[in-house]
């Protein structure tokens, strides 16, 4: 994956600049300047840049020989001989002498893999309604985890300064690693210095780049989550990456991404926007009768239409337990969410025709006994009699790995120059 290392903003402008650190953690008695941080929007491709081939060979398939990076990666063995030279002085990578061949002689016998000691990123999914705090090391797995609902404060800054003070204690517990870089997911659109606007959450030109960047002293990475999410997919899954798939996901909200040859695409106008599409005919769901798709199945929507219905239930997972105990009704609206969500995603992958179709969020993750009904309805209105549909391989982790994967952007992107920018 490509990140754009070279979009550093001020500390308070919204102008190109430096980010400076927090006056709390200056030395009393020096002159010198703070580093500066960087904030950038993550550009979620594969990379062709010789380190980062290496460093995502030896992530795919270390522990790995040079002369097997070199047919992976299509580099001269000269090539791959300077970059794993280089990875291994900055730590990245490490070599793993006890698996030399018997009787091999010389470095190119030794084999390499990532680091996964020493490193981690921090990884924030900032929600309609709860926020997940990660960190993850250079295999993009997640090395610890905490949720906490997205703070009600009176203005967006101090929600996402509250977030970060909460990142920086979580970040704080990891005595001996060295964080590299902070990712933040989050909906809405997402350009140049990390700036956000969310209608969803009534959001305008929030610097959340910034903020978080000050919170945590790293240098920040900012994506729409929904395309962070398809770039995670990617990550857990590189054998796709020539391949074109659909991303779509839900929950509370709806929206979709689109990969095309390892590159997932970010429209300059923002990410789609699917929360209005219409639902067709619905029993249960959308009591209100708005016939809008995010008021019919959202997780907000799903659980207003069982109260309405009589349930008495408070929230998502206590609607499920009662379907999975024998009530027909909380079932019923459990299934007829699938097959709402099953004819909108026939329709949106008879638009793109993609490779295969990729179906992630909670809304299809937490209640598997309604995929049946996704599939049927999906069928139905599809006119592709062969379609690919796959459930994310990520599945409730999928808000985390979707911050790791933005976290880690800029990394795999050009490990050495991200290094350096954390120096």
């Amino acid at each position: 994956m490509t990140s754009t290392l070279d979009r550093p903003i001020l500390a308070n402008s919204a102008h190109i600049g430096a980010v400076r650190t927090p006056a709390r953690t200056a030395v009393k008695t020096s002159q010198r300047t703070p580093a500066p941080l960087y904030v950038t929007t993550a550009d979620l491709q594969f990379s062709t840049k010789a380190a980062a081939l290496v460093l995502r060979a030896a992530r795919v398939s270390g522990p790995v020989f040079r002369d097997d990076a070199a047919a992976l990666t299509g580099l001269s063995i000269s090539t791959v001989n300077r970059q794993v030279s280089a990875l291994l002085k900055a730590g990245l990578i490490r070599e793993r002498a006890d698996l030399t061949p018997p009787g091999a002689v010389g470095r190119p016998r030794v084999p390499f893999e990532v680091n996964t000691d020493g490193f981690l990123t921090v990884g924030i999914h900032i929600g309609y309604q709860v926020t997940s705090i990660t960190t993850h090391d250079l295999q993009h797995r997640v090395a610890g985890a905490i949720s906490i609902p997205t703070p009600q404060a009176a203005t967006p800054d101090e929600v996402v300064a509250q977030i970060g003070a909460s990142a920086r204690r979580f970040a704080d517990r990891w005595v001996g690693k060295r964080l590299l870089w902070a990712g933040v997911a989050i909906g809405g659109r997402v350009v140049d210095g990390g700036v956000v606007d969310h209608p969803r959450l009534g959001w305008q030109g929030v610097p959340v780049g910034r903020l978080i960047a000050e919170a945590l002293e790293l240098p920040v990475s900012v994506a729409s989550h929904v395309e962070a999410m398809a770039a995670a997919e990617q990550v857990v899954n590189p054998a796709d990456q020539n391949q074109n798939f659909l991303y779509f996901y839900a929950r509370e909200m709806v929206g979709i991404a689109f990969s095309v040859d390892g590159a997932v695409h970010t429209p300059a106008a923002g990410p789609p926007t699917i929360g209005h599409f219409p639902t067709g005919p619905t029993t249960l769901l959308d009591p209100d009768n708005t016939g809008r798709l995010e008021q019919a199945v959202s997780d907000t929507a799903v659980l207003y239409a069982a109260q309405k219905a009589g349930i008495d239930v408070s929230s998502l997972d206590e609607l499920r337990a009662e379907a999975r105990t024998g009530d027909a009704v909380a079932n019923a609206i459990l299934t007829e969410r699938g097959e709402v969500l099953g004819r909108t995603v026939a329709l949106i992958s008879d638009i793109f025709n993609p490779d295969h179709v990729i179906l992630g969020g909670q809304a299809f993750t937490d209640y598997p006994e309604a995929l049946p009904a996704v599939s049927k309805a999906l069928r139905a209105t599809t006119v592709i009699t062969q379609r690919d549909v796959r459930v994310a391989r990520s599945a409730i982790t999928v808000q985390q790995k979707a911050a790791g994967a933005v976290a880690l952007d800029a990394i795999y992107a050009d490990p050495l120059e991200a290094l350096a920018r954390t120096a």
